[in-house]
Parts: structure tokens; C-alpha cells; sequence
């Protein structure tokens, strides 16, 4: 089809000559041009979809997903003297309109810098990278080298730990890891430069508190979404190749938990009940809403995002208190810009959280 096009557009100069001639010599092909993108097909489409995943993702199968990652993940052993802080979502680009990331880059330098000096251990949950949106992670690594470094420099005071979500699931596979991550080529120098050699990366991980034996898990929270587990392959397709360029029209994606309210609080609710369930201590992130209990109810946590339109938030473990903050820039008294640490809730004991009596079950 390409070629026939080119052979009957080939004489003409004006996009409306070549549409009006496809028209007259190869009609199949004209209507099949005229209706590529129609919003309302696509979403037909796409409700197909997610018919398909509610019969076919039912609490019970994500209940077993979630377990069997908790089951198999890494511990790490922790104590009142450690320091942790978590974040999720960053989603880093490649430095395009559509990096959502690089509006906080400052905040986000800012943020590692000062957990960097304070002898902070960096876990990221999921969603680092964007590489449903960019193909080659080099291309993000290059735009956002100095953040690179920065990771480089706690990974090499085995202070740094990633989890994969599924916007960066192709992280599972320790040959793209090795290739990718363990070094990368630099553009400018021509070369290629260490970065994180022999680093593996999680799908979960577990926190052992040491002080009274309890764990908390950490992962993505994409287990429960069919689309965005399963189907993922699926689900970069269409963000790749079809949403991406519909949103510079103003149209959301739908398959985005972000940005789709009932979705997000379905991915909760489901998390919620996992927390309930298995009377476990959940961190998590895919929504990008943060998220804080009140001691006393099931404590199923979330870092938010670093791609909120003035601020990242994450999660601090410090002291044996667990706290929710924000970076985002602020005025002084002087009128001067400041980039400030603000706490969101918190700092609230881990044990008001980690005594399993102190949240009730329900099924």
C-alpha cells in the first residue's frame, strides 16, 4: 500500500492534490488514510479491552499475584538507626514534550542531593523510566545524565535499589539489564561509560524490621491490572503508537492509571484488600496519588509521583517513623525562589502500623 501511494502521490507537490488523487486511483486506500485516528473507534476498541480484564482479573487472581511476588522478594534487614527514603513514578523521558519529568527535574536533583549527604538509602518503586513511551533507555540516560550520576554515586555505597513497574518492565530481563543499565553510551564522549555493574532489579522487596520482626513490602501495584501486567506488551503498544501522539490533541490516555479516577481507585481498593488480607504492610505506587493512613487503618501506603504539576512526593523511613513529604519551590520573605522539603503526614511509629491487631480484617 505504501508503495501504490507513492507511485500515485509521487507527481504532486500539495497534500490535497495527493489526497484528491489517492482518492480517484485507490479509494481502499483513501478510506483506510482518512481513518486512521477516529478517537471514538479507537475507544470502542479499547472498551473491548477492558471488558476483557474485569471478567478476567478478579480480586482472588490478584491476591495471588501480589502474594507470590511478596513470597519470592529480597529482604532488607532495617532498624531504628537506618534511613530510607522511597519514591515511584518518576517516569523519565527522553527530554521531549512529552517528558513529564523534566518540569521537576531541579526538585528531583535537589530531593537526591540532600538524601545523598544524609546517608539515605534510595529505592525507587517502579516506574523510573518510561520506556512505554521512549525506546531506548540510552536515550533517557543521555538527556538525564546528571541524575544518572547522582544514582551511580549511591549505588556505589550500596545505598540504591530499583523496583520495575510497567511502564519499565522490560527491566525484568537481567540481559536487558546487563546491557542497558550496567553501563551506557555516552553521546557526547563517544564512549561507553560504568554505571550500575551488576545491579538486579526487583519486582518487589521486603523491609524487615528488625526491632520487632515484622516486614513491609514494597512493589509497583501493577500486579492487579491485567493490562498493565499480562497484556503489557499490549498496553506499551498502545501508549507508544496511539495515545502518546493524541495527547498533544488533548486527548487522555485510557489505559493510564493516572489519569483515570475510577481506575485508580479500583488499583487501591484492590491493594487496600491485599493489605487486609494478608495483614501486611503495603508500599506502593502506579497511581501517582499519595497515599498516608491514619494509624489504625490498613496500612497500604503510596509514594505519589515525581510528575505532579509543581512537586514529587515520596516516603521517608527514618528513626523507626514512617513520613510522607514533598519537594516543590517556594518564596522566601525576600521574593527569592527556594526549592523546600515539606511533610505531608506524619512522622507516625512503624509499630502503630506494624501490630496486626491494630487494623481489622475483612473479606
Amino acid at each position: 500500500m505504501c508503495d501504490t501511494y507513492q507511485e500515485i502521490t509521487g507527481p504532486y507537490n500539495n497534500l490535497l492534490d495527493k489526497i484528491n488523487a489517492t482518492r480517484e486511483e485507490a479509494p481502499e486506500i483513501f478510506r483506510l488514510a482518512i481513518n486512521i485516528g477516529k478517537y471514538k473507534e479507537l475507544l470502542g476498541e479499547y472498551e473491548k479491552i477492558k471488558e476483557y480484564e474485569t471478567r478476567a482479573t478478579s480480586k482472588k487472581t490478584a491476591n495471588k499475584r501480589l502474594s507470590r511476588v511478596y513470597a519470592s522478594a529480597e529482604e532488607i534487614p532495617i532498624d531504628d538507626c537506618s534511613r530510607i527514603v522511597m519514591m515511584c513514578d518518576c517516569h523519565r523521558g527522553d527530554g521531549s514534550w512529552g517528558d513529564g519529568f523534566s518540569r521537576n527535574r531541579n526538585l528531583y536533583l535537589a530531593a537526591l542531593n540532600h538524601y545523598y549527604r544524609n546517608d539515605y538509602t534510595y529505592i525507587e518503586i517502579g516506574d523510573g523510566d518510561d520506556l512505554w513511551e521512549i525506546h531506548k533507555l540510552s536515550d533517557i540516560i543521555n538527556v538525564h545524565r546528571d541524575v544518572f550520576r547522582l544514582l551511580a554515586k549511591f549505588f556505589a555505597q550500596d545505598r540504591l535499589y530499583f523496583i520495575f513497574g510497567n511502564h519499565d518492565m522490560v527491566k525484568k530481563d537481567s540481559a536487558y539489564v546487563k546491557k542497558n543499565l550496567f553501563r551506557y553510551f555516552d553521546e557526547r564522549k563517544k564512549e561507553f561509560i560504568p554505571l550500575f555493574k551488576d545491579i538486579k532489579c526487583h519486582e518487589g522487596l521486603v523491609l524487615r524490621y528488625t526491632v520487632t520482626g515484622d516486614k513491609i513490602f514494597l512493589t509497583h501495584g501493577h500486579q492487579i491490572d491485567l493490562l498493565n501486567y499480562d497484556m503489557w506488551k499490549l498496553g506499551r503498544f498502545l501508549v507508544r503508537y496511539l495515545w502518546r501522539p493524541l495527547n498533544l490533541f488533548g486527548i487522555n490516555d485510557p489505559t493510564s492509571t493516572a489519569k483515570n479516577y475510577r481506575k485508580k481507585e479500583r488499583v487501591e481498593n484492590k491493594l487496600t484488600q491485599w493489605v487486609i488480607r494478608e495483614q501486611n504492610m503495603l508500599i506502593s505506587g502506579h497511581t501517582h496519588r499519595p497515599m498516608f493512613p491514619e494509624a489504625g487503618e490498613p496500612p497500604y501506603f503510596n509514594c505519589g509521583s515525581s510528575v505532579h504539576p509543581d512537586n514529587i512526593t515520596g516516603i521517608e523511613i527514618t528513626e523507626g517513623n514512617i513520613t510522607l513529604i514533598k519537594w516543590n519551590v517556594d518564596i522566601d520573605h525576600r521574593g527569592q525562589l527556594f526549592i523546600k522539603r515539606k511533610v505531608m503526614a506524619g512522622p507516625t511509629k512503624l509499630t502503630d502500623y506494624l501490630l496486626k491487631e491494630r487494623f481489622p480484617v475483612k473479606f
